[in-house]
């Protein structure tokens, strides 16, 4: 008889869509097979949301698809989930939401995903990996940029010093209104696009160039999404300054906003530029050499330029229906290494893979102090300034954030 791993999920929007669906769908057809772990079962087999509705409607239209699944709903959803005692449970919820449902899920013995920020200040994180540490599990923060092809191509550059010593970066990512407007509406007040967005850019600039955090500055615009002088923010520019081991230092500005015209060209503005002593690396993410026009249907239900390499629905060559891409890679990733901790190799030699896939920096929470410090930083800056106290810059010592 196979093994299976079971799977809770958090949060059923436009992420679950896009990334997870497409993976319970192929992994119920496929199996998850690797030689480290043999052919394993992976079963969704709980999710929690706050009203339910979304998991009844999908409920109808995965008939057939996956097996069937129990709908949580409410206030206690994540604790219902968990009585199906799952082997992994992933987050996909508004961002300041994700710490009370992964501390949940930890404490129950439970293998986590959660979608980026993991967390939103240093105390949270640090809880959340302490209680993953004392209960033996996976703690892993879903970062898919890391797995675009030009971003490894990036890396793989500078891991091999072909491009030297970075100078300084500028990172673009704007979102369309629709996304304040519409779909993220429920929760908007009060939040920024910086945290849901800048976070991608923040960890690709960290993992990819390490080096040393020390200074945050921040500012943001109002007034089209919420009143001008209150706290939801239509758009931010973020700075990071780090430090490296031969005491030069680099700055990277990121911009994000969610207030681009529906009619925008693509699903989102995505492009970045570092700079390096020896060279320059210029990426844009929309255009990929793809443009397509078609009446009555572009740019709105479709758009002129199109990311197939993100998340993809494609007919094969052998007639199959096919959704793939590198943000369900980034799913399909985090469950052969849940199943090689459990079933690749002795039981008595589980703390030894556990530990070797914690010392995979790109997604386990331990390794996103840095991330999680930029984003504390950017969130109390921008709170000050709404609160008539600008132009505040954060100093950051490894330890603990100081506004000056």
């Amino acid at each position: 008889m196979r093994p299976k791993m079971t799977a809770g999920m958090v949060g059923m929007g436009m992420i679950f869509d896009d990334t997870y669906r497409p993976f319970f769908e192929a992994v119920a057809r496929q199996g998850l097979q690797d030689r480290r772990f043999g052919d394993v079962d992976v079963q969704l087999v709980a999710v929690a949301t706050k009203t339910g509705s979304r998991a009844e409607r999908y409920q109808r239209q995965s008939a057939g698809l996956i097996p069937a699944f129990e709908n949580c709903a409410g206030d206690s959803a994540v604790q219902q989930m968990l009585k199906h005692r799952p082997t992994f449970a992933c987050v996909a919820t508004p961002d300041n939401r994700h710490f009370e449902a992964a501390r949940e899920i930890l404490e129950a013995g439970v293998y986590l995903l959660v979608e980026k920020p993991s967390v939103l200040s240093l105390s949270e994180l640090d809880e959340l990996t302490s209680i993953a540490e004392r209960r033996g599990v996976l703690a892993r923060v879903v970062y898919h940029k890391l797995l675009d092809p030009d971003h490894k191509k990036l890396r793989t550059l500078v891991a091999d010093n072909v491009l030297q010593h970075v100078n300084n970066g500028y990172c673009s990512l704007l979102e369309p209104r629709q996304i304040s407007g519409q779909q993220f509406s429920e929760w908007i007040t009060g939040r920024n696009p910086g945290t849901y967005v800048a976070v991608h850019y923040i960890k690709l600039i960290d993992f990819t160039f390490g080096g040393r955090l020390k200074t945050v500055l921040c500012t943001g615009q109002r007034g089209l999404v919420g009143p001008r002088d209150g706290n939801t923010w239509d758009s931010c520019q973020l700075r990071l300054i780090y430090e490296y081991e031969d005491g030069r230092e680099a700055a990277f500005d990121i911009h994000t906003s969610w207030v681009t015209p529906d009619n925008f060209p693509g699903y989102v503005e995505q492009e970045v530029q570092f700079r390096f002593d020896n060279g320059i690396w210029n990426g844009h993410s929309r255009k990929r050499g793809v443009e397509l026009t078609v009446d009555q249907l572009t740019p709105l239900k479709l758009k002129n330029t199109i990311n197939n390499h993100y998340n993809g629905s494609f007919l094969e060559p052998w007639g199959e229906r096919a959704q793939r891409g590198y943000g369900i890679e980034v799913i399909d990733r985090f469950a052969r290494e849940t199943a090689w901790v459990e079933y690749g190799g002795p039981a008595g030699e589980r703390e030894q893979r556990l530990q070797q896939i914690r010392q995979l920096s790109y997604a386990d929470l331990a390794a996103d102090r840095q991330v999680v410090a930029a984003v504390e930083a950017m969130e109390r800056i921008l709170e000050e300034q709404a609160a008539g106290r600008p132009d505040r810059v954060a100093r950051y010592d490894g330890h603990t954030i100081r506004l000056c």
